[in-house]
């Protein structure tokens, strides 16, 4: 039999479920070409990727584990370089992930998150009297003055960000939140970490914008998670290296902030296009927690993340995964496989029973801060559409501009109507 040519990924996304049902249609697990002629392999199944995600033998450390990138075969301005390079929880492997974990877990106890709510509708309440200015009829794009906004707070609450800081924090986060839409700086396609001009923050403003962050919080401790990490980094300097301190500060603004960011932006554009799901909650047939779960499930936040590698042969859905090959998992893929929700797989329904999902990840990788995700969905969306009862799509859906880029799911923008026009 002959090998099948493997499916080159649109680096933009442009059609992004079109493209993972049909990468699925050639199996669960099959070869891709990822951006700059990067061959690995893509799971697009929920029952592999949630296998494989708890194997031991699956690791997401570059350093140790993807030979090309030890050897250095792949360039420095790779679009995806700043994935698989960062030095944090997200990319630890082993002893290393469990020590990582260990002292970000006193950061997402349940009592520090549920410290966090008044905090979080304080926040929502402001952002909603902002947009509540808006002249009747007015469009506003709602994921950058919404969507954007409040994770982006929340997040400097979480690393208790002095407010004098905060205008360097948002200039990253924003960055973050629209990196992939701009246009590259390489010329293949935007990385995530891409600017949309000469002047836009790149990965160097960010690293610099976290060291100084840092010898801030020195000076200006607090009760809060980036003080708990640095006295854990001052106290005992073999705990938390000065360069996985800087890589966490990074990774807790841009996985905590672009996800939340996703959820709540999908999830309003989906009750917008389907007004009888909308009417489902005002029945009392589905409620808030179930649009939060099915946004998850439909429309994950993270369509492919990069990437994990094989630490030693693996034999999965009948191929081999060869040791130091790299893994591309379909988290987005993973909730729409008809094989676990059947031929209505793609479509969005509150009052769909089963809605699991790899949303968050799973095993040892699982996301530390998804209950705070959810919290701050759970509280941004019902007062959304209690406050603005009248909200719908200022442009046709077929209009709506996609964020160009193959790892995340949503759009560039959405614009809304708050209110009908006079």
């Amino acid at each position: 039999m002959s090998t099948p040519t493997p499916h080159v990924i649109d680096p933009l996304g442009r059609q992004l479920h079109a493209e993972t049902a049909r990468i699925r249609a050639a199996g669960p697990v099959v070869r891709v070409v990822l951006p700059g002629g990067i061959h690995a392999w893509s799971v697009t199944g929920y029952a592999e990727a949630r296998r494989l995600l708890a194997d031991p033998r699956v690791s997401r450390d570059a350093y140790q584990h993807w030979p090309a990138f030890i050897q250095g075969e792949i360039p420095p301005d790779w679009p995806l370089i700043t994935w698989v390079a960062s030095k944090s929880i997200s990319n630890a492997y082993g002893d290393e992930h469990t020590r990582l974990r260990a002292l970000l877990a006193a950061g997402f106890t349940r009592r520090r998150i549920e410290a966090l709510r008044p905090s979080v509708e304080r926040i929502t309440g402001e952002l909603l009297d902002g947009l509540a200015g808006a002249a009747p009829g007015e469009v506003v794009d709602l994921r950058a003055r919404y969507a954007h906004a409040l994770p982006a707070r929340v997040a400097c609450d979480l690393l208790g960000v002095p407010h004098a800081f905060r205008g360097r924090v948002d200039e990253v986060t924003s960055a973050i939140a629209y990196a992939a839409a701009g246009p590259s700086r390489t010329a293949t396609a935007p990385g995530p970490d891409a600017g949309e001009d000469a002047t836009t923050p790149g990965p160097a403003d960010f690293r610099r914008m976290a060291t100084d962050l840092i010898a801030v919080k020195r000076r200006q401790p607090g009760d809060d998670l980036l003080t708990a990490l640095l006295q854990a980094r001052d106290e005992d300097g073999s705990r938390l290296s000065e360069e996985e301190l800087e890589s966490t500060v990074l990774t807790l603004l841009r996985a905590g902030h672009v996800t939340v960011l996703a959820l709540i932006s999908n999830a309003v554009t989906a009750l917008l296009r389907h007004p009888e799901q909308r009417a489902s909650l005002t029945r009392g047939t589905a409620g808030w927690d179930d649009v939060i779960e099915e946004t998850l499930r439909v429309d994950s936040p993270v369509e492919h993340l990069p990437l994990h590698y094989a630490v030693t042969d693996i034999e999965i859905a009948g191929v081999t995964i060869t040791r130091g090959e790299p893994i591309l998992m379909g988290f987005g893929a993973a909730g729409r496989d008809p094989r676990l929700h059947g031929p209505t797989a793609e479509e969005f329904d509150v009052t769909r029973e089963n809605k699991q999902h790899l949303s968050f990840g799973h095993g040892v990788h699982h996301c530390i801060g998804a209950p705070l995700g959810r919290m701050q969905a759970r509280v941004a969306l019902p007062a959304l559409f209690a406050h603005f009862p009248d909200l719908a799509l200022a442009v046709p859906v077929e209009e709506l501009e996609p964020t160009t880029t193959f790892m995340l799911s949503g759009h560039r923008t959405l614009p809304v109507r708050l209110t009908p026009a006079r």
